[in-house]
């Protein structure tokens, strides 16, 4: 009896796990083969093989929605969507990016304690690094 339950448990995991490839949200691949979402995540719980092969498959379909939806952007650019190519210039093109500037007047005589000014200075030298590989170095600032 119980090697009955155990093969429609597998296969049903199997179907679970190429849903997810498909349709990356967990409720939906759910409802699609017949099971809870507590089921799914007792599974996770009592499985440490099924976890990592079920956020595997969630990750290749995250994959292809990305792709998907990348996809859909650039027809969206080149149908002259002005919201689509704004899109893509603030998230591809360093000139467009979005900056973020402070100004204030509310910490003149603000004294960084030694540990602060190093977290700055360490966190100024990744950002530099990122910007500028070929000057700095590809490491983002961090030691090798």
């Amino acid at each position: 009896m119980s090697t009955t339950i155990e093969k429609r448990q597998k296969a049903t995991k199997e179907a679970l796990l190429e849903q997810l490839k498909k349709t990356p949200i967990i409720e939906v691949a759910c409802q699609k083969v017949g099971i809870g979402r507590a089921t799914y995540y007792r599974w996770r719980k009592e499985d440490e093989q099924f976890t990592l092969i079920s956020d595997q498959a969630k990750g290749e379909g995250e994959s292809l929605i990305n792709d998907m939806a990348e996809s859909q952007l650039i027809s969206a650019i080149q149908e002259k969507n002005l919201t689509a190519i704004i899109f893509w210039l603030k998230h591809h093109h360093p000139t467009y990016g979005t900056k973020i500037e402070i100004t204030t007047n509310k910490l003149i005589g603000y004294k960084l304690s030694p540990e602060q000014e190093e977290l700055v200075h360490k966190a100024l030298d990744i950002y530099k690094s990122e910007q500028n590989p070929e000057v700095y170095g590809s490491n983002n600032g961090r030691p090798e």
